[in-house]
């Protein structure tokens, strides 16, 4: 019988106004089990929504690669993005979602540090 992929929120979780990371999907270790061969999960992120708190504008850049990277062509939303004081911003991934792969890191920057959050939804499975 197969199983169907499990939705999850994620979040909140502070931007910082240097590239860190914010979600990974690697599951540190397969061992354990026996006669089953175990796969890293696979996340699909279907929403993000970036929430400025303060009472100034903010900007806010996503990425997607090696953990702490904010390169170049990496850019995946909000690509210095502004988000109006005490405001939101949305991103919708349509299809199954933007797949995140166990060696993938979602990591975010902020024009200033404690001004934006980040929460979501999406789904994790096996591939």
């Amino acid at each position: 019988m197969a199983t169907a992929n499990r939705t999850f929120r994620f979040g909140p979780l502070a931007v910082a106004n240097a590239a860190g990371n914010l979600l990974n999907g690697t599951v540190t270790s397969l061992a354990g089990t026996v006669n089953i061969t175990l796969t890293q999960p696979v996340i699909y992120l279907k929403h993000i929504r970036a929430v400025n708190k303060t009472g100034a504008a903010a900007t806010v850049s996503l990425y997607v690669g090696a953990t702490g990277g904010s390169a170049a062509g990496t850019e995946v939303a909000f690509n210095a993005k502004n988000v109006p004081a005490n405001d939101s911003v949305d991103v919708y991934f349509g299809g199954a979602g933007l797949r995140l792969d166990s060696a993938d890191f979602l990591t975010g920057l902020a024009s200033a540090a404690a001004t934006i959050t980040i929460e979501g939804e999406g789904e994790v499975g096996f591939s």
